[in-house]
């Protein structure tokens, strides 16, 4: 459901890119009760355009999120997604900075793996309603319904 576009201009292993992934899916889930198949994360090499800050060519590392918002979700649940996003950074690449970390709730609707995602805040009930297309598509083959069913069974 969310989507994060991770951009950087630091130099990063397949392995630190897959740590990364897995932080955001893992930090996103927790603080929003987002079941772990509908986090996305896109992780770019900018090091080799042109980003300006204040009118000025800077580089840096940011991460924007796009995101479901509503009256459930409050500044000081961003500001917490925001010091863990940092402190993963840390922990997979230290000695980098992480500058930026910007949400913008930007997602009002949308459909992902043939389900229509739900308004922010009521994951829960969304998931109780799709419980039966969640176990049929885990039990096709489906490997990410899979953990989605083993996530909240």
């Amino acid at each position: 459901m969310p989507a994060y576009e991770v951009e950087h201009v630091c130099k990063l292993t397949d392995d630190q890119k897959d740590q990364l992934a897995e932080a955001i899916t893992k930090i996103h889930s927790q603080q929003f009760s987002t079941p772990r198949l509908f986090v996305n994360v896109r992780i770019t090499d900018i090091s080799d355009q042109q980003t300006y800050v204040a009118g000025k060519q800077f580089k840096s590392n940011r991460i924007f999120a796009y995101v479901r918002h509503g009256p459930s979700r409050t500044q000081s649940d961003y500001d917490a997604v925001s010091k863990a996003l940092e402190d993963e950074w840390a922990r997979i690449m230290p000695g980098t900075e992480l500058r930026l970390v910007m949400f913008y709730g930007a997602i009002v609707a949308g459909m992902e793996a043939g389900l229509y995602l739900p308004p922010a805040g009521q994951d829960a009930a969304w998931i109780k309603e799709n419980w039966d297309t969640f176990v049929k598509k885990a039990e096709g083959g489906d490997e990410h319904f899979a953990d989605v069913v083993k996530q909240y069974s």
